[in-house]
């Protein structure tokens, strides 16, 4: 559970999409201002707050889990936060229980660079949110609404997503644009 919202002068496990990503448009120019301390993302829609109160309960579904732990690489300014891990990392993800998860892209890329930072195993655990979960918090968690994606490791892709890291910490310490 994140809660320092400054996400300036570090790069994260979720930036992953915009890192390996298209250095042109303008969601890559909002992030990257954010990045430099220039602009700050104030979005906080229902969705992502019923996720975050529901990360802790769904993670106390596994025996032992340790919960947001933070790993940090100074020389890459790359900052990862685990949800929770035992001997596999677990990253949660909530989603409406009527639209069935699939693995996106940058869910994968995400749990990619948390592989690469910690050298664990990883899962996606993925909760279907019914309308009353949105309503009430405090609702239990039903085992049969949460579902295990294991991720496969990519070293090709870990291999390009630390060559382009290393270019836009160039870019950042210089304060220009890549």
């Amino acid at each position: 559970m994140i809660t320092n919202k400054d996400r300036s002068g570090w790069f994260g496990a979720s930036d992953t999409s915009y890192i390996v990503g298209n250095y042109t448009t303008a969601t890559f120019k909002k992030w990257w201002l954010e990045k430099l301390g220039l602009r700050q993302n104030t979005i906080n829609t229902k969705a992502m707050q019923v996720g975050t109160y529901f990360e802790h309960r769904i993670l106390d579904t596994i025996p032992g889990v340790i919960k947001d732990r933070q790993i940090t690489i100074p020389k890459l300014r790359l900052r990862v936060n685990l949800d929770g891990e035992t001997d596999i990392i677990h990253e949660v993800k909530t989603h409406k229980v009527e639209n069935p998860y699939k693995v996106p892209i940058g869910h994968k890329r995400q749990v990619l660079v948390q592989m690469y930072v910690a050298k664990k195993e990883a899962e996606i655990l993925s909760y279907g949110l019914t309308e009353n979960d949105y309503k009430n918090y405090f609702n239990e968690i039903d085992s049969d609404r949460l579902q295990h994606h294991r991720i496969e490791y990519d070293e090709d892709f870990i291999t390009e997503y630390i060559e382009r890291l290393k270019y836009l910490n160039k870019c950042l310490r210089e304060g220009r644009m890549p």
